[in-house]
């Protein structure tokens, strides 16, 4: 038996695990949730070190808080794994590439682009106006959790219908519009805030709400600043600022459909 044998599933092993790691340090990066994972990694790499050495009563109290520690993990980490398995779900969706309705319907490209003109058009009028706005737009789901926050409105996708909706006078011009199965679902939406770091400080509630969906569900986000006018998109938590409305309706029709 050689010093270090090593077995091809090994490396397959060892490449899976790094790639884990990988997607769970970009999904946590410039959160509070990094300081976390350093420290845990500290913990584990001292509770190795004790075990190795053979400190018995300190790796009895390691191993303790070890076997608890996990459900404390589960409860910190809630929101990282929350989209981790959203990640998985959306890009390895199995049951939705073999399901019978893709098999028995026609396909319907370009449907989503047929809207997005109507969007794009709203944004570019609100931004002439200097018009705060927040429209989300759902890929897959219905965003039955957030709808349920606004007020229904389930009707056609209308630039004019956009406009005043968030016209300053108008009581929902504070929410956010969803997008959902090409039609505008509900607006005077309440949506999650993203904790991250890495949001300029200039940017104001709106872009850290279009953050914060697009970091936990498969949505795109566009924001156009009450301050700038500026138009913002988001998609899987990344933004795009200060887009023109080409370059707007170039990034729907690669993230919507």
């Amino acid at each position: 038996m050689t010093f270090l044998d090593i077995r091809f599933i090994d490396i397959i092993d060892i490449a899976v695990v790094a790639y884990l790691m990988y997607r769970l340090y970009k999904l946590i990066r410039g959160t509070i949730a990094q300081n976390i994972f350093f420290g845990l990694f500290a913990f584990i790499v001292l509770w190795l070190l004790i075990k190795s050495l053979n400190m018995e009563l300190s790796a009895t109290i390691l191993d303790n808080i070890v076997n608890v520690g996990v459900i404390a993990l589960i409860v910190v980490f809630q929101q990282e794994i929350r989209r981790f398995f959203l990640l998985l779900g959306t890009r390895y969706n199995i049951a939705n590439r073999f399901s019978f309705e893709k098999i028995f319907s026609t396909p319907s490209t370009g449907v989503m682009n047929f809207y997005n003109k109507p969007i794009v058009r709203a944004c570019q009028n609100l931004a002439k106006t200097k018009t705060g706005a927040i429209i989300v737009i759902s890929k897959k789901s219905e965003m039955l959790d957030y709808v349920q926050t606004g007020e229904l409105v389930n009707a056609v996708i209308s630039s004019r219908l956009l406009e005043n909706i968030f016209y300053k006078n108008s009581p929902l011009h504070d929410g956010a519009v969803i997008v959902a199965q090409n039609k505008i679902k509900a607006a005077g939406c309440i949506l999650p805030v993203s904790q991250s770091f890495d949001l300029p400080k200039k940017l104001g509630l709106r872009h850290r709400a279009a953050l914060g969906v697009t970091e936990s569900t498969d949505s795109s986000a566009i924001v156009v600043s009450e301050e700038t006018g500026k138009i913002s998109f988001f998609h899987a938590g990344e933004i795009n600022h200060g887009v023109t409305p080409e370059e707007l309706e170039k990034l729907l029709e690669k993230e919507t459909n």
